[in-house]
């Protein structure tokens, strides 16, 4: 509690910083006024102590005081240091007026630059901590999206297949209902995997997503739905791609899939192939929208949008376009011929 109250003080006394700094120049112009004249004066010896108070004051504004405050304060203290000589010396020409008063005012710029320079640096180290932390929050919202979407579109897929059957045949709908606890295991999975990273950071060097990983997606998503799903992975393009890019191409196979499942349900077929094309590997997802049209959604998701600005950051290029009834997803990457570049620091 102690503790506590001294803090409050001393947060207390920054705040009023600014407005000390300012009384004390109104103070030290004042008993310049009134004091005695001349430089060798007694007077003039606690003017000069009391001058260095109100630097002392300015520094402290400058460090701590809210903006507006500290303006002010720092402002009105730095017109009483540049004015109070002037009493001392009333015989003085207009040129050493002039120099008296440019030298009193380094003293301000000087507690500017001692006050302020420490703030400036806190200020921009918070602006950095927020920056990471966003940075952080964006990561793991990418993530969730990215691997709980798609195990989530697909239990959602099997409640409705579930729903329809239930009604006729009860033991048809066991099959969906073990698919569904499946998916609901793996987005669990997921969702620690995230939390997890939260944690510690380092992990996420060994927890990349593999091609490996995909393809058992890709086996749930082609049990999760009727669509037929063939899936074609080139040799020579899994061996092409670094660990950072095998990651990328199995988010952008997920949002492509999860994509399937919330624009176009009644897809018969989907075809996912990857290839090596001189020195691209090229990721094409391309599949039917059925048999009638989906209703149109008012409101789309940020996963194509993300995964562009992904592809960019990697020098690759992502293309979406539909032809001839099919929708077709194109993802290319750099070939990297290093034999597989190990996973760049968690930033």
């Amino acid at each position: 509690m102690r503790r506590a109250w001294s803090g409050a003080r001393w947060a207390a006394a920054h705040r009023w910083s600014g407005h000390a700094a300012g009384i004390a120049g109104g103070g030290l112009l004042v008993a310049a006024v009134l004091g005695e004249g001349g430089a060798e004066s007694r007077s003039a010896r606690w003017l000069f102590a009391a001058a260095l108070v109100v630097m002392a004051l300015q520094v402290a504004a400058c460090r701590w005081a809210p903006v507006r405050s500290g303006v002010i304060g720092v402002g009105l203290a730095g017109l009483a240091l540049m004015l109070w000589p002037q009493f001392l010396i009333p015989s003085a020409s207009v040129f050493e007026r002039v120099g008296i008063s440019a030298f009193w005012a380094l003293p301000t710029v000087l507690a500017v630059l001692v006050g302020g320079y420490p703030r400036l640096m806190e200020r921009r180290h918070g602006r950095d901590l927020l920056d990471a932390r966003r940075a952080q929050q964006l990561e793991l919202a990418h993530d969730l999206h990215d691997f709980v979407a798609h195990d989530v579109s697909g239990i959602v897929a099997q409640a409705q297949a579930a729903r329809f059957v239930a009604g006729q045949d009860p033991a048809a709908a066991l099959p969906a209902l073990e698919r569904i606890e499946r998916a609901g295991l793996t987005a669990l999975e997921a969702i620690d995997q995230s939390v997890a990273l939260l944690r510690d950071p380092d992990l996420s060097r060994d927890s990349l997503p593999d091609l490996e990983g995909l393809r058992g997606a890709v086996s749930r998503f082609a049990l999760a739905g009727d669509a037929t799903t063939s899936l074609e992975i080139a040799p020579e393009a899994e061996d092409a791609l670094s660990r950072l890019g095998a990651a990328t191409i199995h988010r952008a196979t997920l949002e492509a899939l999860t994509n399937v499942r919330r624009h176009a349900p009644q897809a018969r077929q989907v075809d996912i192939a990857l290839t090596l094309e001189g020195e691209e590997v090229r990721l094409s997802v391309i599949n039917d929208l059925g048999p009638t049209p989906p209703p149109r959604r008012h409101r789309g998701g940020t996963g194509l949008a993300t995964l562009a600005e992904r592809l960019r950051s990697m020098n690759g290029t992502l293309e979406t376009a539909g032809h001839h009834g099919r929708w077709h997803v194109t993802v290319t990457l750099p070939a990297d011929r290093s034999g597989g570049s190990p996973c760049p620091p968690a930033s």
